[in-house]
């Protein structure tokens, strides 16, 4: 008695009725058409009990009722009242706390309601349905469940015909659970597309907005989803064009943003032209109207987002978005929001947006790295907006990772411009909040660190000095060690510009950094990329003769050796044109040079690449040669001699008639050299 003293009566009304379930649950085989009967009003009183009372939901989790509903649910002996009953009740255990739906999973819910399914009753359908569709676009629910019988989506399908209310869960259910490429093409086998089209002209909102969801999914990075939307009809009308409709002004915000994200994966997977119509006049300015500030922070954020997503591979796009309604000053609002004027009067909706704000920053950054991207006119706008560098600077160093994602996005986006990185770059020391981020940070912002590093390190930036003075060729060594190939790139490539016209100290602090063994395995490494970067790195160490034959009287031999075995190997013309480019900086040394006149082997690949198909090998091949064989040099007439007596005066004598105009002036050049 004491105890039931500190329980409500709502409470005590719970535990009675679990109680008569798991005892009638019991002793069903003895009377089992009372069981029933009891049951069904013992169903009721749960489900009075629980809605909209998450705790009360808890407790009857807690007392084991989910297995004795899931039974009588599944029960083809039990009325067809009380397994709707027992859908119901477990449809609002599934609206409480993510906890309740973990619960919910771990009994097996999802087997049981896909298997009620298969039932012909449409009250029972829709009840599971519901459910259903309630577990599933909770976010602690495994998506794969909906994929694990491959009959579950034809089946679901099917039901699409019964009634709006199907119509509804099941397009809700797709939406939320179609997260890869592989459950598009699950969606799409199963006839999606042909299923779901004519949802769009429903009566019902609610199915309307459901099925333009599902197409955004579905067209998400998916060509064959969108090149098929492109010629769907529905009611005689083009699909593209009923999402243009769908944008209108006097339609719902949510409809307006969904269709435009349609409309943007099509475009994006190249199945709309970026300068048809319906983007360039709909798509984009409906994408910019969802930026401003009378708009939702949640609707400014995907606003923004789709809009950097649809523009980013397009210049012309970009500049028509730059000049659309004030867009790169209106994005400076992202920054103050929300301000202490805030018009916002909603208490829940003013702590909402402050816990949220920091999203409206990551889309700003976002859509900015967009925006400025290839113009030079738009960075420079990006730029000049007030305090933008600032906020850059501070983006770099803010707690959300997404944000410093973005920021870093942005700055990369703007170190494409010399102009910046003269000025702005400077005057605000980027590079050292850069540097900062290097120090600690995940993979993926680290890519864009590193690549944004690239360029600060290039010749004409005034960031270069102070980041040499950092003690960065340590950290750029370490990333060219990363199983990451995007990192190894940008340490590589890093390095490479860092090399080039370096003084002969910056070059050998490089090679003692790295390492001649490194060095060497990635020259072998898997990734083209890698393996280019390593060699533009090769070569901006070996050039000027003094820092040539350095470099190869300490490293000539291995050097000598990865040259040979490019050459030899299955590589691509640039890696091979490349690696002949390194040969003819050596061949510019004053005593480098003699480590290919005493290989016969290495003359002989010159000689072949210098009558190669291609050109470009041709033109890198007679370059090493005429090097070789400079007038003005010490020792010059000896290797002439030897050259000619290799064959080498007469493959020279043909290039001279070669149809290429800069082929043809290097061997005349280098025939002079015999000629003087």
């Amino acid at each position: 008695d004491r105890l039931v003293v500190y329980l409500t009566n709502s409470t005590l009304k719970i535990i009675y009725s679990v109680l008569r379930l798991i005892c009638f649950y019991a002793i069903e085989k003895v009377c089992y058409a009372q069981v029933i009967s009891t049951c069904t009003f013992i169903d009721s009183d749960m489900k009075n009990a629980v809605i909209g009372n998450n705790r009360q939901k808890a407790n009857l989790i807690v007392l084991g009722a989910v297995p004795r509903l899931l039974y009588l649910l599944q029960q083809s002996s039990s009325s067809l009242e009380l397994r709707t009953e027992c859908a119901v009740v477990l449809g609002s255990l599934s609206m409480g706390t993510e906890n309740n739906i973990k619960s919910l999973v771990d009994c097996h819910i999802i087997p049981a309601l896909l298997q009620g399914l298969l039932c012909s009753d449409l009250i029972f359908i829709e009840a599971c349905l519901r459910c259903l569709r309630t577990i599933f676009i909770s976010p602690v629910t495994p998506v794969q469940l909906l994929y694990t019988d491959p009959t579950v989506i034809p089946h679901l399908m099917s039901l699409l015909s019964r009634s709006q209310h199907t119509q509804e869960y099941i397009t809700q259910i797709f939406a939320h659970c179609c997260k890869t490429p592989e459950h598009q093409t699950v969606l799409f086998n199963h006839g999606a597309i042909q299923n779901i089209a004519p949802l769009l002209i429903s009566p019902s909102y609610k199915v309307r907005m459901q099925a333009l969801k599902c197409f955004s999914v579905l067209a998400y990075e998916n060509a064959q989803v969108s090149m098929t939307l492109v010629n769907v009809l529905v009611d005689g009308e083009q699909l593209s064009q009923v999402f243009v409709r769908m944008m209108q002004r006097d339609k719902p915000i949510e409809m307006q943003l969904t269709a435009a994200k349609c409309l943007t994966y099509m475009c994006r997977a190249g199945a709309i032209r970026t300068d048809d119509n319906c983007i360039v006049l709909k798509t984009l300015p409906c994408l910019v109207r969802m930026c401003s500030k009378e708009r939702l922070l949640e609707e400014r954020v995907e606003g923004a987002e789709t809009l950097a997503y649809l523009m980013e591979p397009d210049i012309e796009l970009q500049r028509i978005a730059s000049v659309t309604d004030h867009l790169v000053s209106m994005l400076a609002d992202y920054f103050k929001y929300p301000s202490s004027v805030s018009a916002i009067t909603d208490i829940k909706r003013l702590d909402h947006d402050l816990k949220h704000a920091h999203e409206l920053r990551q889309a700003a950054f976002k859509l900015y790295a967009s925006l400025g991207s290839n113009d030079e006119d738009i960075r420079k706008k990006i730029t000049e907006t007030e305090n933008m560098m600032d906020r850059i600077v501070s983006g770099l160093s803010e707690s959300s990772i997404k944000v410093r994602l973005a920021a870093v996005r942005c700055l990369h986006s703007l170190s494409r411009s010399v102009q910046q990185l003269r000025t702005s770059f400077h005057d605000h020391a980027v590079w050292k909040p850069l540097m900062k981020l290097l120090q600690n940070a995940p993979d993926e912002v680290l890519v864009m660190a590193s690549s944004t590093l690239c360029n600060l390190l290039l010749e004409f930036s005034p960031s270069k000095e102070p980041i040499l003075e950092s003690g960065v060729i340590e950290l750029l060594c370490s990333l060219t060690q990363s199983d990451s190939p995007a990192l190894r790139v940008n340490g590589i490539w890093a390095l490479m510009n860092m090399a080039f016209q370096a003084d002969q100290k910056v070059k050998v602090e490089i090679v003692q950094a790295l390492g001649t063994e490194q060095l060497f395995r990635l020259l072998s490494d898997p990734d083209t990329n890698v393996l280019m970067k390593t060699l533009g790195l090769l070569r901006n160490l070996l050039s000027t003769r003094p820092h040539i034959d350095q470099i190869m009287s300490s490293h000539g031999k291995q050097i000598m050796q990865a040259v040979t075995l490019i050459l030899e190997g299955e590589h691509s013309i640039e890696v091979k044109e490349q690696t002949l480019c390194i040969l003819a900086n050596i061949a510019d040394g004053n005593t480098a040079k003699e480590l290919i006149m005493t290989n016969d082997d290495m003359l002989q690949k010159i000689k072949y690449y210098m009558g190669h198909s291609n050109v470009k090998l041709q033109l890198a091949a007679t370059f090493c040669i005429s090097n070789l064989i400079w007038n003005e040099e010490d020792g010059s007439q000896e290797r002439q001699d030897k050259l000619r007596e290799m064959g080498f005066v007469d493959i020279l004598h043909k290039l001279t008639q070669a149809s290429d105009p800069n082929l043809c002036d290097r061997a005349k050049t280098a025939m002079q050299q015999y000629l003087a």
